[in-house]
């Protein structure tokens, strides 16, 4: 991602503080689609100190990770059909194979060969184990 994680002023705005903080809470080998976090965000109230910023859009979502989202793991957070993020691919396919998320093998008649994420088995729902 080519976001620095700062505004101009070093300070986040408050719901991209709130999308981030949804990334960090993602498992190793674990994904969120953008609309998934959208829903957390409707589910969850705000941390002490942060105003109630409404939840946006998946594309809202996308946007956070976008500008914000390289101190964060943001291959994490991804797109429903389990394609990979475009431009970052091979980035994005290192991190998954490192923490083992699981893959689907690409079609023979794909034509770049690149894995999708098995949305299936990857996919967190969001719950807090322990």
């Amino acid at each position: 991602m080519s976001g620095t994680g700062e505004t101009g002023a070093g300070e986040l705005p408050p719901y991209a503080e709130r999308v981030l903080a949804v990334a960090e809470l993602i498992p190793a080998g674990r994904v969120m689609t953008y609309g998934d976090v959208v829903e957390w965000l409707r589910d969850e109230e705000p941390p002490a100190g942060l105003p109630e910023t409404g939840a946006g859009g998946p594309r809202q979502v996308g946007r956070v990770m976008a500008l914000y989202g390289g101190a964060v793991p943001w291959w994490r957070v991804v797109r429903a059909d389990g394609r990979l993020l475009p431009g970052s691919e091979l980035r994005a396919l290192a991190h998954y194979r490192e923490e083992g998320t699981p893959l689907r093998t690409a079609a023979r008649e794909a034509d770049d060969h690149i894995p999708r994420l098995d949305m299936r088995r990857a996919r967190w729902d969001g719950q807090r184990s322990g």
